[in-house]
């Protein structure tokens, strides 16, 4: 038996709802019961006060006009005829039996009358009491008088006799004591059914609940696996769905990823795998005696050892940054001279190429920078307009100041790259041309790794289409201000 079968989400979340909104039913079950027990009790002495208040009135009125009590203690009917009207009981009668009784004593302009029954069964309320002045008892239960709460009966002033009732016990009883049963019934039955929805509606959300996070581990578990091919269903606008999209865009991000590291690594092997063919051809060509050993063989050899060190050399160097181990030797240094330093070290070439080379440097910009690595930014960047672009043709240079940066903006003529291929420029190994990349012998690094210096400075580059008709590449770097330290 699997002993943490109960500590499963769906459990969880089903006892969690279901006990919720249990405990308000039976709360809200015990206090609408009490409240309504209690309220009922008070609605039914409030409605005694109002009766007794109408009842006092005819009996001031009869004692005013008969001049004592007899004429209603010595008359029954006549009294369950006036406590029957003040109370608001009906009158009932049978057709055959039933005579004129007048509730009132008849005075000389007469007196109201009503059909009233001679002989009534025992409904009218026996709480009821009549005392005269010194509180002698005249009509009602004598158990009962002990426990009678007196109404003082005034005519013209004068408290002629009172009026006694028992109060209604706290727990009521006789037919209301039923009604109230009923309505505990009544509030039980629809208590047990909110129970019952409650835990159908926990059982519900818990399962639609659980059901959408199984899909989520599920496809967890195959991005754990290696098939990053999986996405879920993302329906809605809950939190859940948002959920389900980041997994999906973490899917695709992983499956990229797996892709470029597949892609990089082939384009390493082939990269490497080149200049390591060519050395290997050389050297069988020179042991079967093809070719001979002369200066030419071995400087042949010596640039395609060169070419491999070189891409070694980039490889370490992206590594390197990729693990943050980059080192800087950051000083203040005029960015005007060393570009300069670069160019003029290239100017030859640039020569060679029929190139014509503008430079519009703004002197007294001053960065916190590693010399040599931005050097070798430059370089890259040099070599990369040399490699790419179409002779007689064109270089521009420019650098000035911004609000703390400074701007360097590298341009060059036809041939451009296409809109769409600017942003992977600086991915590793990418070329938007291979085979003209291989020709001009690029490895596809030189921008990548000038990426990754110009990051490492705190700077951004980025590739633009140049009005020249070719490639800009602009880059920002942090303007140096005297505070910042040296590292």
């Amino acid at each position: 038996m699997d002993k943490t079968r109960f500590d499963r989400l769906y459990l969880k979340l089903f006892a969690a709802i279901a006990g919720t909104i249990g405990v308000l039913t039976l709360a809200t079950y015990l206090v609408f019961s009490w409240s309504f027990e209690r309220g009922f009790v008070q609605y039914l002495h409030r409605a005694d006060e109002m009766r007794l208040e109408i009842l006092i009135e005819r009996l001031a009125q009869g004692y005013a006009r008969a001049g004592g009590w007899s004429w209603v203690a010595n008359d029954r009917d006549r009294w369950i005829a006036i406590t029957r009207e003040a109370l608001g009981l009906p009158a009932r009668a049978e057709a055959s039996r039933t005579e004129t009784v007048s509730p009132l004593p008849r005075s000389g302009d007469g007196g109201e009358q009503a059909q009233l029954p001679r002989d009534l069964p025992l409904t009218i309320d026996p709480r009821l009491l009549l005392f005269d002045r010194e509180r002698n008892r005249l009509i009602g239960r004598p158990e009962t008088a002990a426990a009678a709460v007196l109404k003082p009966i005034s005519v013209d002033g004068q408290i002629v006799g009172y009026l006694g009732y028992v109060p209604r016990p706290d727990f009521v009883q006789s037919v209301e004591r039923v009604y109230v049963q009923r309505q505990h019934v009544a509030f039980g039955a629809i208590a047990i059914g909110m129970v019952a929805a409650a835990l159908l509606l926990g059982a519900g959300l818990a399962y639609w609940l659980t059901r959408r996070i199984k899909a989520l581990t599920r496809g967890t578990d195959a991005l754990r696996r290696g098939d990053y091919r999986v996405r879920l269903e993302a329906q809605g606008h809950d939190e859940l769905a948002q959920l389900a999209r980041d997994f999906n865009a973490l899917a695709a991000t992983l499956a990229a990823s797996q892709q470029a590291r597949q892609q990089w690594i082939a384009d390493i092997a082939h990269e490497l795998r080149t200049p390591i063919s060519v050395l290997r051809a050389e050297l069988e060509s020179l042991e079967d005696g093809v070719r001979p050993l002369d200066r030419a063989a071995v400087a042949s050899l010596s640039g395609e050892a060169a070419r491999l060190a070189r891409l070694v050399e980039d490889l370490h160097t992206l590594s390197m940054s990729d693990l943050g181990a980059l080192k800087f030797h950051k000083e203040p240094i005029d960015l005007a001279e060393a570009i300069t330093d670069v160019v003029e070290a290239q100017r030859r070439a640039i020569g060679a190429q029929a190139l014509q080379l503008d430079m519009r440097l703004e002197r007294g910009a001053t960065v916190l920078a590693d010399e040599t690595r931005l050097a070798q930014v430059f370089a890259n960047l040099l070599q990369n307009s040399l490699r790419y672009t179409d002779a007689p043709g064109r270089i521009a240079i420019t650098l000035r100041r911004a609000p703390e940066k400074v701007i360097v903006e590298w341009e060059d003529s036809a041939p451009g790259v296409p809109a769409e291929e600017l942003s992977r420029l600086t991915e590793r190994l990418y070329r938007v041309e291979t085979s003209r990349s291989r020709a001009s012998g690029g490895s596809g690094l030189g921008l990548a790794i000038a990426n990754a210096i110009v990051e490492g400075h705190g700077g951004t580059l980025t590739a633009l289409a140049s009005a020249l008709g070719g490639l800009k590449i602009e880059i920002a770097l942090p303007a140096y201000t005297g505070q910042q330290s040296h590292g």
